[in-house]
């Protein structure tokens, strides 16, 4: 079985960090009309007729010219640039709209992902790519020294203050999500923990995450997500898989997790409801649609079918 949350990760391109500092090769490929360039607005894209729309260096500073506030030329919109890396022999980039263009049609990416767009995972790594740079610099515009002004460099992939002298790299938070059963493994009786939050529509139901805390194995931050999101003790953990999460700068790390208690203590502040269903149960809950798992693009979605062995009806 191929699990869903690969798709995304399957196309990954090079991403040139060795030409991020060589602005002659930046501004041939920024001038290069086979490159091609991602808009991103605040984190958000435009897609269009269902795909995402990825535009020319020509089409970026005519097309789009009109729309730009006053007083931006063409020959400042380098500074806006992301690069992104090689694929399919052409260079691809990012662009931090960031306001500057008209506030129609602009989509986060959790709506692209949930239906926006038909198929994101040619693009994906692409996509996750530019817009975890451009959420970053729209997160990220002091110095966390002395509070000066920060400025690119290093095609957007650095951030430095002309203070003080630091550079700043882009982050990224690494979260743990994961599959936690109870009882004997593969037999009818075993169990998995499926957990829901109070802001969901009804129905809605996913693995357990949280985030890694300083000095915390991925092991042990599992062991403590889900004691205090639901009190069950969790034994024996071992890793699954991993997958880009730009929302805004997290790294899901999946694992799965065996419980060795069962009773459910829930912290109502993170977690409305959470139990453990059989397979006959979370199937029998999926086909009358009183539970619904996520989608195909997630790990989330993966690490419950893979414990499933396959497909479920009810999803999100």
């Amino acid at each position: 079985m191929t699990l869903p949350h690969l798709r995304l990760a399957s196309n990954a391109h090079d991403r040139l960090g060795v030409r991020r500092h060589d602005e002659a090769w930046l501004e041939a490929r920024w001038q290069d009309p086979n490159s091609r360039i991602l808009i991103i607005d605040e984190a958000r894209v435009r897609p269009q007729e269902g795909r995402v729309r990825w535009v020319s260096p020509h089409e970026l500073t005519t097309a789009y010219a009109g729309a730009l506030q006053p007083g931006l030329t063409a020959d400042q919109l380098p500074a806006r640039r992301l690069l992104l890396g090689e694929r399919d022999g052409c260079t691809w980039f990012g662009f931090r709209s960031d306001g500057l263009l008209d506030a129609e049609g602009w989509l986060t990416l959790r709506e692209v992902l949930l239906g926006a767009v038909a198929d994101l995972s040619a693009d994906a790594p692409l996509v996750f790519h530019g817009i975890g740079l451009a959420e970053w610099h729209r997160a990220t515009r002091f110095c966390a020294r002395c509070g000066g002004r920060l400025g690119a460099r290093a095609a957007g992939h650095e951030l430095a203050c002309p203070d003080c002298g630091r550079v700043h790299f882009p982050r990224t938070d690494p979260a743990v999500i994961m599959a936690i059963t109870f009882g004997e493994p593969g037999s009818p009786s075993e169990q998995f923990l499926l957990g829901r939050q109070a802001a969901w529509p009804p129905g809605r139901f996913s693995t357990l995450a949280g985030f890694v805390e300083p000095g915390e194995s991925l092991e042990d931050a599992v062991r403590r997500e889900v004691f205090e999101e639901v009190g069950v003790v969790v034994g024996e953990v071992e890793y699954f898989g991993n997958q880009a999460w730009p929302f805004p700068s997290s790294l899901m790390l999946g694992l799965r997790g065996r419980a060795v208690s069962h009773e459910l203590l829930i912290d109502r502040d993170e977690i409305e409801e959470a139990r453990w269903f059989t397979r006959a149960e979370l199937l029998a809950a999926s086909r009358e649609g009183s539970v619904l798992i996520p989608q195909g693009v997630s790990i989330s979605s993966s690490l419950v079918q893979h414990w499933f062995g396959g497909d479920l009806p009810g999803t999100w």
